[in-house]
């Protein structure tokens, strides 16, 4: 069976910087009509967003998806909490390991797959200051041993 194509709509890469990701998931995501026309505009940030699991049920809390300029009375609230799509042994085994292990679940990415919008969670651990400052300098060594490879000038 081939993989549909994914379109993505919104990508959080501040969740790769701020987090250590373990493990990733696919999750569906329930949309009101504004909601879905908003996004096929591209009006979306991830930015602050985080899913959480309530009473066996996974929200995505804080996403800010823009009203829909035509949208007019039937509007929706743009940082809502909208409920996740999941199986019931993903739920548990998320659930239990936000709640022992002190992960959690960072939206990466919205995009669409086959027509529906989905969601990529990450489990993740914080990262500390210093991790982030180890993560910066081995980025600018490689980049600069790439250039030294090219034959361009380092600084």
């Amino acid at each position: 069976m081939r993989r549909q194509e994914e379109r993505v709509i919104a990508d959080n890469r501040k969740a790769r910087h701020d987090y250590h990701i373990e493990d990733t998931l696919e999750a569906g995501i329930v949309l009101t009509g504004t909601e879905v026309k908003s996004l096929r505009l591209g009006r979306v940030s991830l930015r602050e967003s985080y899913a959480e699991i309530r009473s066996r049920e996974a929200w995505l809390v804080n996403a800010h998806i823009s009203p829909y300029e035509q949208g007019n009375r039937f509007n929706h609230e743009p940082r809502r909490p909208r409920k996740l799509l999941l199986h019931k042994r993903e739920l548990t085994r998320l659930a239990g390991l936000v709640a022992q292990r002190g992960y959690t679940l960072v939206p990466l990415r919205i995009y669409w797959l086959g027509g529906r919008a989905k969601v990529q969670l990450a489990l993740a651990r914080g990262k500390r200051e210093y991790d982030k400052r180890r993560d910066i300098a081995k980025r600018e060594v490689e980049r600069d041993m790439a250039r030294a490879a090219r034959g361009d000038k380092v600084l």
